[in-house]
């Protein structure tokens, strides 16, 4: 009875144990995990974005966080009023290019090849599950619209509160559910460190991507440039695998308005930009250890896009890189874990 119990009091087996609870709970809670989702993105960037902010101007942390989410509500109210109708209208004029695209005959060998190519059945049906989640997205607009609401209104409470909230959290320490408290502290900073850094890095990665990508379109003469500028950034947080999703509609489009020679210009554009990200703005932003060979990244997006739909191209890098944390594959912190 004794080597029972002292099996189970043992780290790594309470740990596994936790964490398979932890999993069976988000696995029960999986018709909100859009909500939390939303939530701890927004709650993550917007505290730092609070605490950049607050290194710099001397404010109240509690005013400063009102003022930040006013001017981020204000901006979200005017850009839906102002350019909603008109990103609207430019996503219809991009669909009908593609589609012209494919209703005229090519001459030129390589466009026949890269048309075949996206006429294959794999991409025609990644290109379907895009359609359908298109659709249902627009149709479920309201309850999309309603998680964000709440998850914004969640994240504003959690900063303002945020002091008294690790002061009570830490009462935990000292109840019966200690060994609990313990290891989802563990877990939940690792998680911080690791995943929220990489949701970090893609938001700001893809930021830019999208300005540098939009001002190279726009020399070279392109329309749409709204909805062209919403496709490549939320293509962009999608590591490595959305510069090849983005490049092929942009191709597309261009060889519809100049021909051949546009193509090969979108293509120099865009791989310069992917240059930048690759070069200049990962070894930035991204740590050694959250950067995955090519290799494993795609064979993660492509288990996770099956396992979780659409949002695993976005959070399955993250998870990943949490989960090698867990494993100490790439743990670097060095940092003690509190006693029990």
């Amino acid at each position: 009875m004794d080597e029972i119990k002292g099996f189970f009091q043992r780290t790594g087996v309470k740990r596994f144990l936790i964490a398979a609870l932890i999993i069976l709970i988000l696995y029960l809670m999986r018709s909100m995990i859009n909500l939390i989702l939303f939530t701890f993105i927004f709650a993550f960037l917007m505290d730092r974005l609070v605490e950049f902010t607050a290194k710099r101007i001397p404010l109240n942390r509690k005013l400063l966080v009102l003022c930040m989410y006013s001017l981020i509500v204000t901006l979200l109210t005017f850009g839906l009023v102002k350019y909603l109708p008109i990103i609207t209208v430019e996503i219809g004029q991009l669909i009908k290019r593609i589609t012209a695209f494919y209703a005229q005959p090519h001459d030129n060998v390589f466009m026949n090849y890269i048309e075949e190519v996206i006429s294959s059945d794999q991409i025609t049906a990644y290109l379907e599950n895009g359609v359908s989640f298109l659709i249902k997205s627009f149709s479920d607009i309201s309850k999309t619209s309603i998680n964000i609401l709440i998850s914004l209104i969640l994240s504003l409470f959690f900063l303002l509160e945020k002091p008294r909230l690790q002061e009570f959290t830490q009462k935990f320490k000292h109840s019966k559910v200690a060994p609990f408290y313990y290891e989802i502290e563990y877990f939940g900073r690792k998680f911080t460190r690791t995943f929220g850094k990489v949701i970090e890095a893609q938001f700001i990665i893809a930021f830019i991507n999208c300005i540098l990508s939009v001002i190279a379109l726009m020399i070279l003469g392109f329309q749409q440039i709204f909805g062209l500028a919403i496709m490549i950034f939320f293509l962009g947080l999608i590591p490595v695998a959305g510069v090849i999703l983005s490049l092929v509609p942009l191709c597309l489009i261009a060889y519809t308005i100049g021909g051949f020679i546009k193509v090969i210009y979108v293509i120099i554009a865009i791989a310069i930009i992917h240059a930048i990200e690759a070069y200049i703005l990962n070894p930035k932003l991204m740590s050694s250890k959250t950067d995955l060979p090519v290799f494993y990244t795609f064979v993660v997006l492509i288990f996770s896009e099956h396992f979780f739909g659409v949002w695993g191209l976005i959070i399955g890098i993250p998870v990943f890189v949490f989960l090698l944390d867990v494993l100490e594959v790439t743990n670097k912190d060095t940092a003690p874990l509190p006693p029990y």
